[in-house]
């Protein structure tokens, strides 16, 4: 019981890595709010459901007022909410860019600008950005993604300095995955998957948990003098 009696917000917490670690932050002790544009594609004892979308202000505003007016506290946030429109960058349209940074990007800030100094507030409190290895090392046809999870670093360690003032033990740290076996890698051929596993040195696809235990992890008191860092779970990836 890790997170026992911790409040914990997890953004895209309906499927996927969100899915993931809202259900283990639940069995270890956390109560979850999974808030997401979607309904949840699974049912776990103390993950609740919240409909939110990261771009709307005001939509992000209400969540942090009903979470703190329930439990009074956020000792939990988790920015994992995120999109792909991939293209080349001379054929990547205004709306394809826009899209993915309101949503990658400025979705991350929207929610963790209200979080953040409530955290500063409590005098401690845990953020988990996940960002990606594509926000390290760049990708052929995801300027628009790269740009926003290399953007999420950046956020990381500034917050991790600006949170951590007077005193307040507030740590921001980032997830940054390689591969990881998610609905989408579901769908492309096995001939690409065995191209990507043979990119790791572990040489296999990650597991949706496995990015899980690791913001367990960051979340936890295991990792209290942690901060400003990025915690790479990509397997040994070789770009």
């Amino acid at each position: 019981m890790k997170l026992k009696g911790k409040i914990a917000i997890i953004t895209g917490g309906a499927r996927g890595l969100g899915a993931e670690m809202a259900k283990l932050f639940a069995l270890e002790g956390a109560t979850v709010i999974a808030a997401d544009m979607n309904d949840l594609t699974y049912e776990q004892d103390n993950v609740f459901y919240y409909q939110l979308n990261v771009t709307d202000v005001d939509n992000c505003q209400q969540l942090f007022n009903d979470v703190i007016e329930k439990y009074g506290k956020i000792d939990i946030l988790v920015n994992n909410a995120g999109i792909t429109r991939d293209a080349l960058t001379r054929k990547m349209t205004d709306d394809m860019w826009d899209l993915v940074i309101d949503v990658n990007l400025k979705g991350v800030f929207n929610l963790t600008r209200l979080v953040g100094p409530k955290m500063m507030e409590q005098g401690q409190g845990s953020i988990i950005n996940i960002s990606s290895i594509v926000g390290e090392y760049g990708n052929i046809g995801q300027a628009n993604y790269s740009a926003t999870k290399a953007g999420v670093i950046g956020l990381t360690k500034t917050w991790a300095k600006e949170f951590a003032r007077k005193g307040a033990k507030v740590r921001v740290n980032a997830i940054a995955p390689g591969y990881i076996m998610t609905d989408i890698l579901k769908t492309v051929p096995q001939d690409l998957l065995d191209k990507f596993a043979k990119q790791t040195m572990l040489g296999r696809i990650g597991e949706p948990v496995e990015v899980a235990n690791a913001a367990l992890f960051l979340a936890g008191d295991d990792a209290s003098y942690i901060t400003g860092h990025v915690l790479d779970v990509n397997g040994g990836m070789r770009l």
